[in-house]
């Protein structure tokens, strides 16, 4: 039989929700009665699983009673053991569903991708990841637009900074983060050698604006003709924007629209994007204390991932998971992977919950 958790706060904390959501006049704020009626339901199905379990135990109870009825025996042991296997599925799922929801899940995310050690290798392996994205986007129907990009002279990104938009973006992506390494032969290697590049990935929930205010004294911005690739128009106006926060030095240039006031909205976006990531990573300690630590220098001996071509394999060093369908991962097909990324995070909360009730 397994031990179950201190349901007592939850079930204090529904009847607090139930008392406030009979109120109609909560219901005049949307957003409010929103979360609340969220809160509700999350609260409601974690004390239904716990009345579940407590059902389980009381029939078990009631079914060994019946051990001794030579007509019921066999039936009762049956039952016993069928409720036995059931509880601690059961078990697992309260404890999931007690998790503590992610405070970002449900917003726009920011992916940055940016090219790392390997020169223009590692500028063509930004951009496949790009498309990877891309992709899988594709297929979730989530909307994908670009912010502000950096074109190589070999067609890849130097940067990338594009925003994701759809209900479950940011929880598919969050483990993104990181260095992610290719082995692979490039089109510019004659002898056929295998080089190892790679690229950065950091992947931001967008800011709300309640949460970070900007002192327009705190920024400098500055506009300029947009350089590089690019199509008619592109270095015949000054529409590139360029914005230094100067408290945090942080510094974002965008100039993929030929609006100048478009260039400075996308910048402002990514730039209220980093200073929230680094107003989290300040209050929560166990992750990194700035953004450089939370993709890596680009070093080739820092990596969450390896693509390897020659072997078609891909391989995610934190969760040890290796698939040899990278061809299909490139297209977008990261469904397994990004499961097995959430389930191995479930997983450690889970221990962190089952420890601190011990």
């Amino acid at each position: 039989m397994v031990d179950l958790p201190n349901i007592e706060p939850f079930r204090q904390r529904f009847n607090e929700i139930e008392s406030i959501l009979s109120d109609p006049e909560i219901f005049k704020n949307q957003e409010l009665s929103k979360k609340y009626s969220k809160e509700h339901g999350k609260l409601k199905e974690i004390l239904d699983i716990y009345e579940k379990i407590n059902n389980c135990v009381k029939e078990i109870s009631e079914s060994r009673e019946l051990l001794n009825d030579s007509e019921f025996a066999d039936a009762a042991k049956e039952e016993i053991e069928n409720l036995e296997l059931e509880i601690p599925k059961l078990h697992q799922s309260l404890l999931i569903s007690m998790l503590p929801d992610d405070p970002d899940a449900g917003r726009n995310t920011i992916v940055e991708i940016r090219a790392g050690t390997g020169g223009d290798e590692a500028s063509l392996f930004a951009s496949d990841l790009f498309r990877m994205y891309s992709r899988l986007a594709e297929q979730k129907s989530w909307s994908l637009e670009c912010l502000s990009q950096s074109i190589s002279e070999t067609g890849g990104f130097k940067e990338i900074v594009f925003l994701i938009k759809g209900e479950d973006a940011w929880s598919k992506l969050k483990f993104e983060s990181g260095v992610h390494r290719v082995q692979r032969v490039p089109i510019t290697e004659a002898s056929g050698r295998i080089h190892t590049s790679t690229a950065t990935v950091a992947v931001l929930p967008e800011a709300r604006d309640v949460e970070i205010h900007i002192d327009p004294n705190d920024i400098e911005i500055s506009v300029c003709r947009a350089s590089g690739p690019g199509g008619q128009g592109v270095n015949t106006t000054d529409s590139a924007v360029q914005i230094l926060h100067k408290p945090s030095g942080l510094n974002v240039y965008c100039a993929d629209e030929r609006s100048q006031l478009k260039n400075k909205n996308k910048a402002m976006t990514v730039l209220k994007a980093r200073l929230l990531d680094l107003k989290q990573k300040e209050e929560k300690q166990k992750y990194a204390q700035n953004r450089k630590e939370q993709v890596g220098t680009g070093d080739r001996s820092e990596r969450i991932r390896t693509y390897n071509f020659p072997q078609s394999r891909l391989t995610d060093h934190r969760i040890n998971f290796t698939t040899h369908a990278l061809n299909e991962i490139l297209f977008g097909e990261l469904n397994e992977l990004l499961d097995a990324l959430e389930k191995e995070d479930q997983k450690i909360k889970l221990e962190a919950i089952i420890s601190n009730n011990d």
